[in-house]
């Protein structure tokens, strides 16, 4: 059967270097993104596949949209393999200054969008009892970081609809997995760390914050290289349930295992320069 694999928020990033490892190794590639520039230079990327892929600009709160393009992938393909919610934005800032309004948004993209785009493709899956449903979460859905609260309770909740989907779906032969990433160097976290305003009681500790994430940046995984461990939990018949793709975020989840909740809250504050 043909391997094909449906890919959220592609345009950029990780999802994209997924989709050309992918697509370069004979899968076929559907996916959408809000950004439209970005899938014009992605279909240009992969043109010399002819018509194997289904690239289209769709926007993840779009539910008829998700729908129909759910329609057309399984027209054209008869069933996919693989399902990657990759979709997603970030969030900083101090709680008590968060725009609740704002973080509805971001919740409805990095939670409910996964749920749509799973709860699309399930139903063809169960019947055939078979595929994977993968989520990108993060290292903040197990160890919560400051100035991240809205961001992190995103993963959180990312963390607990796959944990509850796995054992309503496995009986039917489906798997579910985790990728839990703590940073990868993009501009992902450039595009949200915005200072407190002046006088804000938060804005010195936040600089602090900002400041040693810009430097643990310089020495992340590039895209590539953690789209190609991605690439191979994709691959996999039966991957892990939980699936890191850089050092940091296995060491501080071995940690997070081993040490009491005080001893992780001091390495923690220290490893982000944000002790009072």
């Amino acid at each position: 059967m043909n391997k094909a694999v449906v890919i959220t928020g592609l345009a950029q990033g990780m999802g994209r270097e997924v989709a050309k490892i992918l697509a370069g190794r004979g899968w076929s590639i559907a996916g959408f993104d809000v950004d439209e520039e970005g899938i014009d230079g992605l279909k240009e990327e992969l043109s010399t596949d002819g018509e194997r892929h289904i690239l289209e600009t769709i926007d993840i709160t779009d539910r008829p949209g998700i729908l129909s393009f759910r329609d057309r992938v399984l027209e054209r393909y008869g069933a996919v393999n693989t399902v990657l919610s990759n979709v997603g934005i970030g969030f900083f800032g101090p709680f008590e200054e968060v725009d609740l309004e704002k973080a509805l948004k971001c919740m409805e993209i990095n939670v409910i969008g996964a749920a749509a785009i799973f709860q699309a493709f399930l139903p063809s899956m169960r019947l055939r009892k078979e595929g994977k449903l993968i989520a990108m979460s993060s290292l903040v859905g197990q160890i919560p970081f400051p100035f991240e609260s809205i961001y992190s309770a995103s993963k959180f909740a990312i963390q607990g609809l796959v944990l509850s989907l796995r054992l309503e779906v496995e009986p039917f032969g489906i798997r579910v997995a985790l990728i839990e990433p703590a940073q990868v160097s993009t501009t992902f976290a450039a595009k949200i760390h915005v200072l407190p305003p002046e006088g804000s009681p938060y804005r010195d500790r936040a600089r602090r914050f900002i400041e040693r994430d810009d430097e643990l940046i310089k020495t992340a995984p590039n895209p590539l290289e953690a789209s190609e461990k991605i690439a191979r939990i994709i691959e996999s018949d039966r991957p892990r349930l939980h699936n890191q793709v850089d050092s940091m975020s296995t060491f501080f989840l071995f940690l997070n295992r081993i040490l009491p909740t005080a001893v992780r809250d001091a390495i923690l504050l220290n490893h982000m320069n944000i002790k009072v």
